[in-house]
C-alpha cells in the first residue's frame, strides 16, 4: 500500500505517524511507506548528530555519524511495535544515540592514558565522596591522586570529551531497561520524577561557575570559546570546569541507575 497525497498532507500536520500507517507498513513492508516514515523522523538523527558532532568534530565526520544514525533509524522502524504504549521518538532515540556511540567507540580515538586518568579521577571522587559525605574539592581529589594542581587541571581538561561519551554510554546502555511496557503507568511517573529529583540535586550541588557553564552549553547552545568570552576565562579553563561538573553528574546518575 502506498501513501497517497491526502495521507501525506495529514501526517505533515501531525506530530508523528498514525497507528494506521504503522499497521499498514507492518503488514505490507512497503518501501514507499517505510521511506515516508523515515522522513518524518529523520530529524531525530540530525538533532542527535548535531549535538554529538559539536563535541567530536575533530574526531569523526558528521556525514558518517548521520549515516550510521540513519541506518539505526531504519532498523528502529522495522523493530518498532506500534501496539505498545511507547512513543517511537523514545524508542528510536535510544537506538540512534547508541549506534552513534558505538561508531565513535570503534574509532578508538581516546588514548589509554586518558581513559586511565578518567578512571582514576572517578575512583578518587567516589571514594572521597563516600568518606566525606559531600562532593570533594579539586584540591582533595588532587591530593588523593598525589598530583599537583596544575597536573590535575591538565588531566581534567584532557578527559572532557571522554566524560561526555561516558555519560552518553551510561544513559544509553541503561535507559532501555528503565522504560516499562506502558509510558503512562504510576511506576513510569515515579521513575521520571525520581530521575528529575536526582539530576536536580546533582545540579544544585555544582558550584556557581559549574552551573553557569552547564547552562550556557546545554541550554543556550554556546561553544567553549563563546563561554570563555562570557566568563572572561580561558577556553581550557571552561573545559576543566565542564569536565568537573560532568564527573559530579555522572556519579549521581550512576548511583541512580545501579
Amino acid at each position: 500500500m502506498s501513501v497517497n497525497e491526502n495521507e501525506k498532507d495529514k501526517k505533515s500536520k501531525s506530530a508523528g505517524v498514525s497507528d494506521e500507517l504503522w499497521k499498514s507498513y507492518k503488514e505490507t513492508k512497503n518501501v514507499e511507506t517505510r521511506n515516508y516514515i523515515l522522513m518524518q523522523y529523520l530529524y531525530i538523527v540530525k538533532f542527535i548528530a548535531s549535538r554529538m558532532y559539536s563535541t567530536y568534530k575533530n574526531l569523526a565526520d558528521q556525514d558518517d555519524i548521520i549515516s550510521c544514525g540513519s541506518i539505526a533509524l531504519l532498523n528502529s522502524i522495522d523493530r518498532f511495535d506500534y501496539t505498545r504504549d511507547i512513543k517511537f521518538e523514545t524508542f528510536a532515540s535510544i537506538r540512534v544515540r547508541g549506534a552513534m556511540i558505538d561508531y565513535l567507540r570503534k574509532q578508538d580515538w581516546v588514548p589509554r592514558t586518558v581513559r586511565k586518568s578518567l578512571k582514576d579521577i572517578d575512583a578518587a571522587y567516589a571514594t572521597l565522596q563516600h568518606e566525606l559525605g559531600r562532593d570533594p574539592a579539586d584540591e582533595e581529589i588532587a591530593a588523593k591522586l598525589e598530583v599537583n594542581m596544575d597536573d590535575y587541571y591538565e588531566t581534567v581538561g584532557k578527559t572532557y570529551s571522554t566524560n561526555i561519551l561516558s555519560i552518553e554510554e551510561l544513559i544509553t546502555d541503561n535507559l532501555a531497561n528503565l522504560i516499562p511496557a506502558s509510558e503512562n503507568t504510576p511506576e513510569k511517573h515515579y521513575e521520571d520524577q525520581e530521575l528529575v529529583n536526582i539530576i536536580s540535586q546533582a545540579i544544585d550541588s555544582l558550584s556557581d561557575k559549574e552551573r553557569t557553564v552547564i547552562s550556557l552549553y546545554y541550554y543556550e547552545g554556546l561553544k567553549a570559546k563563546q563561554i570563555a568570552g562570557v566568563l572572561e576565562i580561558s577556553e581550557s579553563r571552561v573545559s576543566q570546569i565542564h569536565s568537573k561538573a560532568l564527573i559530579k553528574l555522572k556519579y549521581a546518575l550512576q548511583k541512580y541507575i545501579k
